[in-house]
């Protein structure tokens, strides 16, 4: 098999650059080919590293990959300009595909590959196109909280009997895009009450979502906010009788019920539009899809694929948040909120 080769992720200094620590890693640096397509991936390589190489032989393209995180990627994109080497921008987020369709760094995608996603899951202005989704969830205990299941608004976490009893993980990207989907459904002053509210609560904070459900499944908290896949990763890896935490979608046009999205968009005055078009059509053929479904547990954003490893619940059966995911682009607002009432 022919590898993908890799670059690493300059620091971006732009505005976005602060907003996310990257995910990518440190290597090699290798010189961009205007020949190959150039794929600027905020997707972390451990997890899309193995389909890209897929995507290489499938297609006979030559790829590149630069890997860093999301934001910071948008921002070296907009920091580069019509200069950019990259011609295919994939996304952990839609924010960050916002960002750069606001300023007009994305072409528009053919009608054909647009058509390809279930209703909702692609820009309305046609500059991006989601590849797989993931939805917020509320991980609990059932012998603490049995009461989650008739939860339907996220409001409900801040009642104080879950004082000291709630989990979150302040620094991932996920919980953040969840506060600026807050923020845009409830106002500045709406979503600072509420986030001064839940700090009053006395939240326990820890370093991802892995180690909020841990919490939750040892039953040292009652309930903690998290992704879906985590929960299905945590039982296909233990098995559901091993597994005491429970998760709930909540069932309301609520922020808490955000299903975000990644996604891909492809860069204005590409050279190698008609590669890219390939590229995006192959992430949303049924092998990609699939790919996403069983190896990273995500919903598949093509109707009629499911996973053969996760019973996950059917994405069009969700009761997901009615925010316009490009406004998730406000990051930096977010983390200066968040800074201000104590939660970082």
């Amino acid at each position: 098999m022919k590898s993908v080769r890799r670059a690493v992720a300059a620091s971006a200094a732009a505005l976005l650059a602060l907003t996310m620590t990257a995910c990518g890693e440190d290597g090699g640096e290798e010189p961009l080919s205007d020949d190959a397509l150039v794929i600027y991936s905020g997707r972390n390589e451990n997890l899309v590293g193995p389909l890209l190489e897929k995507l290489e032989d499938e297609t006979g393209i030559d790829v590149q990959v630069r890997y860093a995180g999301s934001s910071e990627l948008a921002a070296q994109l907009l920091e580069e300009g019509e200069g950019t080497k990259a011609d295919l921008f994939f996304s952990q987020d839609a924010g960050a595909l916002g960002a750069l369709a606001k300023a007009d760094r994305l072409e528009t995608l053919p009608e054909a590959t647009l058509a390809e996603v279930q209703e909702g899951f692609a820009d309305p202005n046609g500059h991006w196109v989601a590849t797989s989704a993931r939805a917020r969830v509320i991980a609990y205990d059932p012998a603490q909280a049995p009461e989650v299941t008739e939860m339907t608004t996220v409001d409900a976490v801040l009642d104080p009997k879950y004082k000291g009893k709630i989990g979150f993980a302040p620094t991932n990207a996920s919980f953040q895009s969840f506060v600026t989907a807050l923020r845009v459904t409830k106002g500045e002053d709406g979503a600072k009450e509420w986030l001064e509210e839940f700090a009053a609560n006395e939240p326990k904070a820890y370093d991802n979502n892995i180690l909020v459900l841990d919490a939750v499944d040892s039953g040292q908290i009652a309930l903690g906010l998290i992704n879906h896949y985590y929960w299905y990763e945590r039982v296909a890896e233990k098995g559901a009788d091993a597994v005491k935490a429970k998760i709930h979608f909540l069932d309301s046009d609520d922020p808490g019920a955000l299903v975000n999205v990644a996604g891909v968009g492809i860069l204005a005055g590409s050279p190698q539009k008609e590669a890219a078009v390939k590229a995006v059509d192959f992430l949303l053929s049924e092998e990609g899809q699939r790919y996403f479904a069983d190896e990273t547990a995500e919903y598949p954003v093509v109707e009629g694929i499911t996973s053969t490893k996760h019973d996950l619940v059917p994405l069009a059966e969700l009761e997901r948040s009615s925010v316009d995911l490009n406004s998730l682009d406000s990051l930096e607002q977010t983390l200066a909120l968040l800074d201000e009432v104590g939660l970082t």
